[in-house]
């Protein structure tokens, strides 16, 4: 298995650098090709939602397509695939951060009741409780 830096899943996704997508697409078509897992941490999908967001300014729509479509990529490993998806709904659904939902899918995994928290965007969500 492979792991990926934002930088690389962020060009793949874009192609806005022709030089670096075209690395990155051989190294992908290369990673197929010999039957590669490519491992995706979600601090790197976290930090993709950002760059997304802030240097591309895509919409809360257009980054969830992204985020099924990469959870959805067969060669693609996740950390925990269902707490991945179960976020982007989250995320699909509430009006906090990605990153949010991803931190309160983590805590619950591990055995968290909820999760405490400052931010008011979450406040109606049920599995963070504000502080």
């Amino acid at each position: 298995m492979i792991g990926l830096d934002t930088n690389v899943l962020v060009r793949y996704l874009t192609q806005d650098d022709t030089g670096q997508a075209r690395r990155v697409d051989a190294f992908l078509a290369n990673a197929i090709e010999e039957g590669s897992r490519l491992y995706i941490d979600d601090i790197v999908l976290c930090e993709t939602v950002w760059v997304l967001r802030g240097a591309y300014r895509l919409g809360k729509p257009a980054i969830i397509e992204v985020l099924d479509k990469v959870a959805s990529t067969a060669m693609f490993s996740f950390d925990d695939r269902e707490s991945l998806r179960g976020a982007i709904v989250d995320y699909r659904q509430g009006s906090g951060d990605f990153a949010d939902y991803m931190i309160g899918r983590r805590n619950a995994r591990a055995g968290c009741d909820h999760t405490v928290t400052f931010d008011r965007a979450l406040s109606n969500e049920t599995s963070f409780v504000p502080l």
